[in-house]
């Protein structure tokens, strides 16, 4: 599990380590992780000789900045340090001097160091940041993303938000983010992710000063596995979950054939279709069963996937489907038929899937609002509709609705994934989890995670593009790598 925590947090936890260490070890650990961090990006055998521009700050950023610098001057690379802040950072500033690298003065031009550089560390900001670059960082900033050379940031790249992901100015670009102790938040989630480049963390020995609870957490490989759903010997469908789906209309048909191609191929043991549509859904999949009249009457279900597509048969289904007693995943024209107080009400849980746009009606804002904050959006809207929420996108979130539960992010995905359809495979195969007996969190982080790595393989590692279909196909190899 990959977990990341707020600033605070960060902070309380170096400063309970930071009085059990000499003076100054956090930061030459720190710094000495970095340094080598700098080294594998320049190549074996190429930091010598190697020219390396530092941009400090005046926080601690900078002074992790300088020491690594001074590592570096110490292996044979030119180190030019350009100091950006009202102050630099005192002992870090005698180490790199000591090493034999050089510092611009006031008066210096940066730029010609900039345009021959081969590494520039980015120490201009740290994680206390707020905004975007002070005006006078940013023609700097700007020479060193248009150099040819490898752009780290340190700890964080300079102008993004930590808590939140937020990029509300101008923000320097990294090819990789060298973080400490601990992912931050915003290394995490878009847009400032986007900024952050590869990533790699350091350990400092924070690990037993952080809490046990992260801020927020993203499934990998083994965490999947563990989560995963097998049938045993003695399993029947009922035992591996049967899925209901009202899904469709006479408009969009291809909606319910999508979500029962998720379902069927996320491990369901059997799908009961609802709808319009059940003459195409039956021609896609001869193992769907189909029923044309009411939800009520098709049949024993452990959860109920609704929403993709229904159209105009969406505010009487869900006002009905709302008072099912098992878990109820609501999803694109569903969406729009919700209020808190319904929601709330049920005693089953429930899960919503909605995309940056369906999120900003639910909550009364605007779309590019959500975009820019998706955390605290996820958030707001798990706490006023007392469930479990996948706020889908470029960095897919999923919040619990307790408060102090973690947030998930979702590593996994492309984007050629932003494709009509695929959002209705996802729905079914959360659907098909929820009925397999997970808990809401675990069965939307699980799927996203399933779905975006079905589209990695259906894209060949994003080098082509695909269809949802394509996405849905791909489904039991995505499971089968995990398993392996």
């Amino acid at each position: 599990m990959r977990t990341a925590h707020r600033v605070e947090t960060v902070r309380a936890a170096e400063a309970a380590l930071m009085a059990r260490l000499p003076d100054g070890a956090l930061m030459r650990r720190a710094a000495a992780g970095l340094a080598a961090a700098c080294c594998a990006l320049l190549g074996r055998g190429r930091v010598y000789g190697s020219r390396v521009v530092l941009l400090v700050g005046s926080g601690d950023n900078g002074g992790d900045a300088l020491y690594a610098g001074a590592r570096l001057a110490r292996r044979g690379a030119g180190v030019t340090a350009v100091p950006l802040g009202t102050r630099c950072h005192e002992g870090g500033l005698a180490a790199l001097r000591a090493a034999g690298g050089t510092v611009v003065g006031a008066h210096d031009d940066p730029y010609e160091a900039l345009a021959r550089a081969d590494l520039v560390l980015d120490g201009i900001t740290g994680i206390g940041g707020r905004g975007g670059l002070r005006p006078d960082a940013v023609p700097v900033a700007r020479a060193a993303r248009g150099s040819d050379a490898v752009v780290v940031a340190v700890d964080l790249p300079s102008g993004v938000d930590a808590d939140t992901g937020e990029v509300t100015g101008e923000a320097l670009r990294a090819d990789a983010t060298v973080t400490f102790g601990t992912y931050k938040p915003g290394l995490l989630i878009d847009p400032a992710r986007e900024y952050a480049g590869a990533l790699r963390l350091v350990d400092i020995g924070l690990g037993a000063t952080l809490p046990s609870v992260p801020d927020l957490e993203a499934l990998q490989h083994q965490d999947v596995a563990r989560r995963l759903p097998a049938p045993g010997a003695e399993s029947d469908k009922y035992r591996r979950g049967v899925v209901g789906i009202l899904a469709g209309s006479l408009r969009y048909r291809g909606a319910a054939v999508l979500a029962v191609a998720g379902a069927v191929r996320g491990g369901a043991g059997a799908v009961r279709y609802v709808g319009r549509v059940g003459e195409q859904v039956v021609a896609a999949h001869p193992e769907i069963l189909v029923h044309t009249g009411p939800w009520s009457g098709a049949g024993r279900v452990q959860a109920w996937v609704a929403g993709p597509g229904l159209g105009e048969d969406a505010p009487v289904a869900m006002e009905h489907l709302l008072t099912a007693d098992v878990p109820v995943l609501v999803d694109a024209d569903g969406l729009r038929e919700l209020t808190p107080d319904a929601v709330r009400a049920r005693t089953a849980p429930t899960l919503l899937t909605p995309h940056a746009g369906e999120a900003a009606a639910l909550l009364g804002t605007t779309r590019a609002e959500v975009e820019a904050g998706r955390l605290a959006a996820v958030r707001e809207l798990a706490g006023r509709y007392g469930a479990t929420v996948l706020l889908k996108g470029s960095t897919t979130l999923v919040a619990d609705p307790d408060p102090a539960a973690p947030v998930r992010v979702n590593p996994t995905g492309t984007p050629w994934l932003a494709t009509a359809g695929s959002g209705d495979v996802l729905a079914g195969l959360a659907g098909a989890l929820l009925a397999a007996g997970l808990p809401a969190l675990e069965a939307a982080s699980v799927a996203a995670y399933l779905h975006g790595l079905a589209a990695r393989r259906a894209s060949d590692g994003g080098t082509r593009p695909i269809t949802a279909g394509d996405v849905a196909e791909a489904l039991p190899g995505a499971w089968r790598d995990v398993r392996a």
